[in-house]
């Protein structure tokens, strides 16, 4: 497929562009003439150089391959370069030296420095005499993009300032659609040039390739148009690959883009990348007459600003969503009350159409209910709803369906257009299939392109490749038989809608429906559940790895700290789901969490105060807290010394707050920490930020000293004789026997089961069978009886329990691994088996096999 390269287009970077759907994103292995190249390999030797090299490196270009780098630059510049590549993090990332001295006594130079694979890239180009404090600039453009009111002033004033700043003759706010056409929402140019604000440009444009690498990279400067390109040598290395310059500050692009920037009128051109959440949002696009090279320390500026608007943009957005997210469930919990007091039926839906279209902005809506149409506004009529949700049918009953332009999809949809163009659907059964539907009228508009964008591409002098248009007058199309787009907040508020309504009509229903259909709406309101807790837990637990990484040493070290948060999180999970998400004790949580450390020296934190309950939410915050005091008392406090205790007090204040000090004694001296890591972090600001309570730490010499408070609406007392909650028992764990024979582990999650084929390898088995499936469990059991076995109960569509039974036929021990938790039962015709709960370590495997019957544990003979 051929690739137009028009518009204000990145060039894709590759030379024949009916590749660009095969080939990967390089340079044209060339670079341009203001500045130069040398490409370093691992050990500085060096591998390439552009032919521009400047003449006091004394020596031809193909005289400088293989030479090391201090051969050719000044010993302290090498220096420079290597400390600044140690600083590089991150497969994308950039380095930028200002006024270096490449030569003693030379001019200086700017310098930028990336990796290209295993090849270290470093170009540089002569430095300019200007003084620029970027971030002083770039602090005082982002305190007055601040306090534009407005989007269209928002934008407009970030072009006004990236033009000060980078004195191009006109800047844009280019804007991508979802659809991948783009929109120049704001202008800033010099007098005389003529506006292109509003002009829209199709996706072609800027191709799928050329918007991944402004993903990557941010800037992009081409100085002049016309001068010559400078090709790096060799062109190749010894594998036959071009340099990739992806990252490249000098990189050459496409000739063709090129060509369209001289039918432009264009002479040189500065790009900056807009980014919302790591995605392409837009460009900051410079054109000049005339040729123009800003220095790359200006040049760092711009990018730096468009990095701030990036931000600043984003933060916005977030905030308008927040608010609208806030009306919404506002009247969701509005509506849901008066639904559930006042009806017996589904049909009750009815009632409450003005309710439900508050909700969503429409122009009409309609209800679908047991094969009955009620139609309310703007909508089709009660024959084409019919037939619309016959094809909704056809679509996923487990989330909303949406389209700006119903007859694209659905051809009987053009008929009824001009009253219903969009619509956006809930499906609020599955069977049998009940809908509720928004519909949005059509809205005709015009829409200006810079040239015709269904103009067929014509080959011309470059082959196969395209010539960019020559003419950019605008043209104008009348955009018939769609809607206004359905937005990402309204879309998120329907889904809500859906979860909301679906609980209404479980209130609803009388009880044989209930007997009838329950179990199917139950389990989709579940997974709805289910999929926002997995969710949240997936993000706490990426947060937890990477806030981590800072203070560990090693890999290993690493490991250990995720580990024991995660395990913290799933002992306080346990304790709560054990009482079916209800508040948990917490004397039982810091007991679980002391004999996890301690094991039978537990005792050495001393509890005092009158058991009280914790929200599920008030628990998990806690539990982390609670964790990293124990783990920074057993490293480096009172816990970790052989006399050293902690006295830990909690009593409920005037305002019936929980307040809790935790004090350290006996220990080694305590100062005060010179940097603050994660683990400091959770604890000091956790309950602030998530509970609204208070936390304070004090580094008292003769020992760590905390006081905290938690809000009373998370506080609850507990009954008399509290429950001991299911865990990690306290003391130290009994040793568990060295495994000598094979293992079996049923396991349907591949990297859960590689996870244990470790644990059990570090226990001494000398082979690990996996197998994810009944069926091949089975198979192996046949070929080669195991001596051992672990079975994840839950594999799927189907459980491991005929496993188990296959193994209890031939005396082989097994153990169960559940993430049921305590609602796990097992067969009875199984007898006692040893189960552990998910996630589980080593050490709780240990337990485990050393709390079960002596015979468990013994490699059983085969089976005959």
């Amino acid at each position: 497929m051929m690739n137009r390269d028009d518009g204000i287009a990145e060039a894709t970077g590759t030379v024949d562009l009916t590749a660009c759907d095969r080939e990967p994103i390089h340079a044209l292995g060339a670079v341009q003439p203001f500045g130069f190249l040398i490409a370093v390999s691992p050990d500085w030797l060096i591998a390439r150089v552009s032919e521009n090299a400047p003449d006091w490196l004394h020596r031809p270009v193909e005289a400088l391959l293989g030479l090391p780098l201090e051969a050719v630059f000044d010993v302290e510049a090498v220096h420079l370069l290597r400390g600044h590549l140690q600083t590089l993090r991150g497969p994308d990332a950039v380095d930028r030296i200002f006024a270096v001295d490449l030569l003693e006594g030379g001019a200086p130079f700017d310098v930028a420095l990336h990796l290209s694979g295993a090849v270290i890239v470093i170009e540089a180009e002569p430095s300019s005499p200007e003084t620029l404090s970027a971030g002083n600039i770039v602090r005082g453009m982002a305190g007055r993009l601040q306090q534009a009111g407005s989007f269209e002033a928002f934008c407009r004033e970030a072009a006004r300032q990236m033009r000060v700043l980078t004195g191009f003759d006109r800047v844009m706010v280019y804007r991508f659609a979802h659809d991948g056409s783009g929109e120049v929402v704001a202008e800033a140019r010099r007098s005389g040039l003529e506006p292109y604000l509003g002009l829209h440009y199709p996706a072609s444009d800027i191709p799928r390739q050329a918007r991944a690498l402004y993903e990557r990279s941010w800037l992009r400067i081409i100085a002049d148009v016309d001068a010559p390109l400078a090709a790096i040598l060799p062109p190749r290395d010894p594998e036959g690959q071009p340099l990739d310059l992806s990252l490249g500050t000098l990189r050459a692009v496409s000739p063709i883009h090129l060509e369209y920037l001289r039918n432009m009128g264009v002479a040189a051109s500065l790009s900056v990348s807009i980014l919302r959440g790591g995605r392409l949002w837009g460009l900051f696009a410079c054109h000049h007459t005339e040729p123009r090279r800003i220095s790359l320390e200006r040049r760092t500026a711009a990018e730096l600003f468009g990095q701030m608007f990036s931000w600043i943009l984003e933060g916005r957005e977030r905030e308008a969503e927040a608010a609208n997210e806030v009306r919404s469930r506002e009247l969701h919990n509005r509506l849901m009350g008066v639904l559930a007091s006042g009806g017996t039926s589904l049909e009750t839906l009815i009632e409450f159409l003005d309710d439900l279209a508050a909700v969503v902005p429409c122009d009409g809506i309609g209800v679908w209910v047991n094969g009955e149409a009620t139609l309310q506004g703007t909508t089709p009529t009660a024959e084409e709803f019919a037939g619309l949700v016959r094809f909704l049918n056809r679509t996923a009953a487990s989330r909303v369906y949406a389209t700006d332009e119903i007859g694209r999809i659905h051809e009987p949809g053009r008929d009824f257009a001009m009253r219903a163009a969009g619509l956006l659907a809930i499906p609020i059964s599955r069977t049998p299939r009940d809908f509720l539907v928004f519909f949005r009228r059509e809205v005709a508009r015009t829409v200006t392109w810079a040239g015709d964008p269904r103009k067929p591409a014509e080959p011309g002098a470059n082959g196969l490749r395209l010539t960019p248009r020559k003419s950019f007058e605008a043209w104008q199309e009348v955009v018939r038989g769609r809607a206004l787009p359905w937005s990402g907040p309204e879309l998120r508020t329907a889904e809500s809608l859906r979860i909301t309504l679906l609980e209404v009509i479980l209130r609803l229903t009388d009880t044989a429906e209930k007997e009838r259909k329950g179990a199917q709406e139950r389990q989709e309101l579940l997974i709805a559940e289910l999929n926002h807790r997995v969710r949240n837990i997936l993000n706490l637990i990426r947060g937890v790895v990477s806030q981590s990484r800072a203070n560990a040493a090693s890999v290993e070290d690493f490991a250990g700290i995720v580990g024991g948060r995660i395990q913290a999180l799933a002992r306080a999970h346990d304790q709560i789901t054990s009482t079916n998400w209800g508040p948990g004790s917490l004397r039982d949580l810091v007991t679980l969490e002391a004999g996890a450390y301690l094991g039978a020296k537990a005792d050495r934190v001393r509890l005092s105060g009158s058991d009280v309950l914790l929200e599920p939410q008030a628990f998990s915050t806690l539990a982390l807290v609670v964790h990293e005091l124990m783990t920074n008392s057993v490293k480096y406090g009172a816990l970790g010394a052989a006399e050293g205790w902690v006295d830990l007090r909690w009593e409920r204040d005037a305002d019936e707050r929980l307040v809790i000090d935790w004090r350290e004694s006996g220990g080694p001296a305590v100062q005060a920490p010179t940097r603050r890591g994660f683990g400091t972090t959770l604890i000091e600001r956790s309950i602030p930020y998530e509970l609204r309570g208070e936390a304070e730490i004090r580094y008292v010499l003769t020992g760590l000293e905390a006081r905290f408070a938690v809000p009373a609406t998370y506080v609850g007392a507990a009954p008399q004789a509290v429950r001991t909650s299911a865990g990690v028992a306290a003391g130290a764990p009994p040793p568990a026997p060295h495994l000598t024979g094979s293992v079996l582990v049923v396991e349907d999650n591949m990297i859960i089961a590689l996870e244990a084929e470790e644990i059990l390898g570090a226990m001494g088995a000398p082979s690990v069978d996996l197998a994810g499936s009944t069926r091949e469990a089975l198979r192996l059991i046949e070929a080669a009886p195991p001596h051992l076995a672990l079975l994840d109960v839950n594999l799927g569509t189907e459980t491991s329990v005929p496993v188990a039974r296959r193994l209890a036929e031939l005396g082989i021990p097994y153990l169960f691994a559940t993430g049921y938790g305590e609602s796990f039962r097992l067969p009875a015709d199984l007898g006692a088996v040893p189960v552990i709960k998910k996630p589980y370590t080593e050490e709780t495997l240990r337990r485990a096999l050393a709390a079960a019957e002596p015979g468990a544990v013994r490699p059983a003979p085969p089976a005959p």
